[in-house]
């Protein structure tokens, strides 16, 4: 997984909000840390977001999850988060949550985020400079 990968890393509490009727983590509240992360990752290489909406930016364009255990509070998570690849106008990001009270993996899961103009309503290609900080976020 993401151990032998360039990884942004952040840790969010698990807050007892955040659980369902079934005394677990409701699975909405991973899409939003995988979001979290993904922002992570994004503003590592430079993107700006907030304020203003940026006339060329990030859009997502698919997401799914994998959910291994169950998650309850009280505990925190550490979000993982690397780019899997990287087409001409995309880049997919892998992510892993794992619980830091057990050390364990407790969801994985994919994204595709799309260099998009928002004027234009296309896809554009990623440049070169955004391409070189994907493959090494860390720096």
């Amino acid at each position: 997984m993401a151990d032998s990968k360039k990884y942004v890393s952040n840790t969010l509490p698990v807050q007892w909000g955040d659980q369902d009727s079934f005394g677990h983590v409701n699975n909405v509240v991973f899409f939003r840390w995988f979001e979290s992360g993904r922002l992570a990752l994004l503003e590592r290489v430079g993107i700006q977001l907030g304020g203003t909406r940026p006339h060329i930016g990030p859009i997502l364009a698919f997401a799914s999850a994998n959910y291994r255990r169950q998650l309850t509070y009280p505990d925190t998570v550490e979000v993982r988060t690397w780019v899997g690849r990287m087409g001409r106008t995309s880049v997919t990001v892998e992510q892993e949550i794992r619980s830091l009270g057990t050390g364990e993996v407790v969801a994985d899961g994919s994204s595709v985020v799309v260099l998009y103009d928002f004027d234009k309503n296309v896809a554009v290609e990623l440049p070169g400079e955004l391409r070189a900080a994907l493959e090494n976020p860390e720096d």
